[in-house]
């Protein structure tokens, strides 16, 4: 299993165990293949909707999940909800064809770790899940875009105005770390960028969560991208 120091925020597991979730065969096989040829990911197990997905990842204990969103059965978004109540730090990457944005936005406040598009370069595919693995979050800049475009339907300019009001309750090292975590950072990568420790990068995000307020990264992120703030 892949674990992360936690002083220098770097992986120090030999794999990242992945479970594939999609009720397409060829997507699964696709992504089997691309993950199969990184020596550091091990896909662990598949499974062809929501319900049996559930059932292998309670078998297999995978540090990533990725899960498809329309499914027979159990769609991806209740999987992620029932797998996330039973493991909280399960880290779930949603996978998503663009058409379907208020589920992602569902998926999202149920703490998803993080959105990959089914035609995601290999290279980044292998990104994103080492990222998850990691404990980072992992959002495409284009799902994230669209995302913000569909948090509310208030004018960009009032939604941005929002934003920035929010941000202003930060202290200004609170908002470098913020625009970090905007940019896909991880903790250790904003340590280094700030010249400061990871625990002291993990003291500022909680206080950010708090100060926003937000559920998790990802919100914040999203807060920081409609207040034009990267």
């Amino acid at each position: 299993m892949t674990t992360t120091d936690t002083t220098t925020g770097t992986t120090t597991g030999t794999t990242t165990r992945v479970v594939l979730v999609d009720d397409e065969t060829l997507v699964r096989v696709g992504l089997r293949l691309i993950l199969g040829a990184d020596p550091t990911i091990d896909v662990v197990g598949e499974a062809g909707d929501g319900l049996a997905a559930l059932d292998v990842v309670r078998a297999t204990s995978p540090d990533v999940v990725l899960m498809d969103i329309r499914m027979p059965r159990l769609d991806g978004l209740a999987a992620t909800e029932r797998l996330l109540a039973e493991q909280p730090d399960a880290r779930v990457v949603i996978l998503t064809t663009f058409d379907t944005d208020e589920m992602v936005l569902g998926a999202l406040r149920l703490g998803a770790a993080g959105f990959l598009l089914k035609d995601t370069p290999p290279a980044e595919i292998v990104r994103h899940v080492h990222d998850a693995g990691a404990g980072r979050t992992t959002l495409s800049p284009s799902v994230t875009d669209r995302l913000i475009a569909s948090v509310t339907h208030r004018p960009r300019d009032e939604r941005r105005t929002a934003a920035r009001q929010r941000l202003d309750a930060l202290t200004e090292r609170e908002r470098d770390v913020a625009r970090a975590i905007g940019r896909g950072m991880s903790n250790a990568e904003t340590a280094a960028e700030l010249f400061i420790t990871v625990a002291t990068v993990k003291t500022h995000i909680s206080r950010i969560l708090e100060k926003l307020p937000a559920d998790n990264r990802t919100h914040i992120a999203i807060c920081v991208h409609e207040a034009g703030d990267v």
